[in-house]
């Protein structure tokens, strides 16, 4: 029979809540054999009859029976008949609780990429938003409804094929829609053909770090950048060569004095992160005759140039290239919502094999059903109308919010109103320290993103960015009071 300790544990695997979606037997199976991956139950061990251990666990009898032919199944027990169940000669080499123990104590060394990738600390998503995590955009008011309809539509018009895989590339409708949509409203230069649908812009960016540079190759980057970008290259075994910006975007003078020359530069060309400038059009011609020149690529990250609030956008740096050094990302993360993850990249024809081959060895492809939804819902005229609505909300909630702080933080912090893009730039009043602010900021559930750790060249003035997009005004309202009042207590 079992000693009370090892009874008592059994009943504690019946009772605990979170064994509830196993079967009886299947939780009688699992103690026995943690009693004897454990040591507790030894080599040779008898086992209680199974008559006794029901009684004793009030059960059925043919539920320990159950439990006992599994673990005899599995090796952990010999039956014999007239004799009883005993632990196996065969589970003398299972690891006990001492080498467990020790296990956990073992290092895991990573390669040098491997490490590089830990160091990072990854890219922070912000799967429940506080107020003010930029880059998140309103989802409440997405058109569900509509959404859900024509998802209806794609299973019954494709039925079990929307189910299988979707070719590495993407389904056909929805890269011609992007073409379209890209061709139409950001004056690129895009066939289906030249379309890869992936999961996010920061596959895209992995991607184009692994199959254009070799580790120990130079990338150009804006200065500061987007952290999600620097850390992608980096972890690949890239070289990041900062270049200033000033009120034009990118000093591409600068780009061309970098000897020996990048073999890529890293743009964000229509709004750039986080400063929200637009890089003029004399740069954007000379940083592509620049690429041309030297043969480099230039990777144009388009994250959100969908929310401009001053005119239209300027047209995107690959339309403009004529020599096909241009490698554009996009994605609906911003536009649409994060859940639906789908990006997406316009690549120069020789790099659309490449990069899909490689694509089918990080992830295989995209889900068909989403892909097929989206298509529908812009053939439609859908995105456009919910790019507009909400183009007009965000608008609104960026002036709400820098009326706010100048009314409630003025003394504290300046504002850099944006002429787009889903987040604020405030520049710190002198004397203010950036990371005590943000930690204090945190101690309340208020997000702010330090502007400092994004610069690589000289120290950058303090200051914090404040995503409006996904708070209603109350909330943006609600959010500067709070904060106003911690900082002023502190």
């Amino acid at each position: 029979m079992f000693k009370h300790a090892q009874l008592e544990t059994v009943k504690a695997w019946l009772a605990d809540p979170a064994h509830g979606a196993l079967a009886l037997h299947a939780r009688i199976q699992r103690a026995v054999r943690q009693l004897i991956l454990d040591g507790t139950l030894g080599v040779g061990k008898p086992l209680p009859a199974s008559r006794a251990l029901a009684a004793s666990l009030g059960v059925s009898r043919d539920t320990v029976e159950a439990a006992y032919g599994q673990l005899h199944a599995e090796g952990f027990i010999e039956r014999r008949v007239g004799s009883g169940s005993f632990v196996s000669e065969r589970a003398r080499r299972a690891p006990g609780r001492r080498a467990a123990r020790a296990w956990a104590g073992v290092s895991a060394p990573l390669s040098r990429r491997g490490q590089a990738l830990y160091d990072s600390g990854g890219v922070r998503d912000f799967p429940a938003p506080r107020p003010f995590a930029p880059g998140v955009p309103e989802t409440r008011s997405f058109p569900l409804a509509t959404w859900e309809r024509l998802q209806r539509q794609v299973l019954r018009d494709h039925g079990h094929q929307a189910l299988a895989h979707s070719p590495p590339q993407g389904m056909l409708p929805l890269r011609r829609a992007i073409a379209d949509y890209v061709n139409l409203e950001r004056g690129a230069q895009a066939s289906p053909e030249q379309v890869l649908v992936l999961t996010s812009s920061q596959q895209a960016m992995a991607l184009c770090a692994q199959l254009l540079l070799d580790p120990g190759d130079t990338i150009a980057i804006e200065d500061p950048v987007y952290p999600g970008a620097r850390k992608a290259f980096e972890a690949a075994g890239l070289r990041t060569a900062p270049i200033a910006l000033d009120a034009q975007g990118m000093q591409v003078a600068l780009l061309q004095a970098l000897a020996p020359a990048p073999k890529a530069v890293f743009l964000t060309p229509s709004h750039q992160f986080p400063t929200g400038v637009t890089l003029a059009l004399d740069r954007r011609l000379a940083v592509i005759e620049w690429a041309q020149r030297q043969q480099a690529w230039i990777i144009e990250d388009d994250y959100d140039s969908e929310f401009h609030y001053a005119g239209k956008p300027m047209a995107c740096v690959q339309g403009l290239d004529r020599h096909g050094r241009t490698i554009y990302i996009g994605t609906f993360t911003k536009s649409l919502f994060p859940g639906l993850r789908i990006g997406y990249m316009v690549l120069p024809p020789a790099l659309v094999a490449p990069m899909t081959v490689a694509r089918t060895l990080l992830d295989g492809h995209s889900a068909p059903l989403p892909q097929l939804t989206l298509a529908r819902f812009m053939e439609a005229g859908h995105f456009g109308a919910h790019v507009r609505a909400m183009r007009a909300v965000y608008a609104d909630r960026r002036d709400v919010l820098a009326r706010l702080l100048r009314r409630h933080l003025g003394d504290m912090l300046t504002p850099q109103v944006p002429a787009g893009g889903m987040q604020l730039p405030c520049l710190l009043a002198d004397g203010l320290s950036e990371p005590a602010l943000i930690a204090l900021a945190a101690r309340r559930q208020i997000e702010l993103t330090g502007l400092t750790p994004l610069h690589q060249l000289t120290p950058a003035a303090p200051g914090v960015l404040m995503g409006f997009a996904a708070y209603a005004p109350r909330e943006l309202q609600a959010a500067v009071k709070l904060l106003s009042g911690v900082w002023r207590e502190a």
